[in-house]
């Protein structure tokens, strides 16, 4: 009597049984993993959005408001959703002198939670902007 013919198909069958849910855990892994690099290429976008509104201002608060606004905006356009926004604008508003503008944001992951990820990942990303030489001066048309 020979104990490992009682033993044939099993494998088999345990991979039949087990393919699903690796499957499915690859599937919740590849999601998870989509939705932040997803989330980091609209925030690049943002921030060259908001560079951009600071860029044009004449003034380094006027510059700091509309690379607020342009961010929230964008970030809304989207369809990212932040629990916090913050907007940095570096460099002094200047014909010829670039503007940098980073853009943080904490992205909610709390629906991809079963899988073990942090509820909150917080993303950040810069672009600069050159003022343009040539432009005429605050109050001038």
């Amino acid at each position: 009597m020979c104990w490992w013919r009682d033993q044939r198909g099993s494998v088999a069958a345990e991979v039949t049984l087990w393919a699903p849910v690796m499957v499915m855990a690859l599937v919740l892994v590849a999601v998870v993993v989509h939705r932040g690099v997803d989330a980091r290429l609209r925030l690049n976008d943002v921030a060259h959005q908001a560079a951009r509104a600071a860029s044009i201002e004449h003034t380094n608060a006027r510059a700091e408001t509309a690379a607020m606004a342009a961010a929230t905006r964008a970030l809304a356009d989207a369809g990212v959703s932040c629990q916090s926004v913050q907007v940095n604008v570096l460099g002094a508003v200047r014909p010829g002198a670039a503007v940098t503008v980073t853009v943080s944001c904490d992205v909610d992951l709390a629906d991809a939670a079963l899988l073990g990820v942090a509820a909150r990942k917080r993303l950040s990303s810069s672009a600069s902007e050159l003022v343009d030489t040539w432009r005429s001066a605050d109050g001038e048309t």
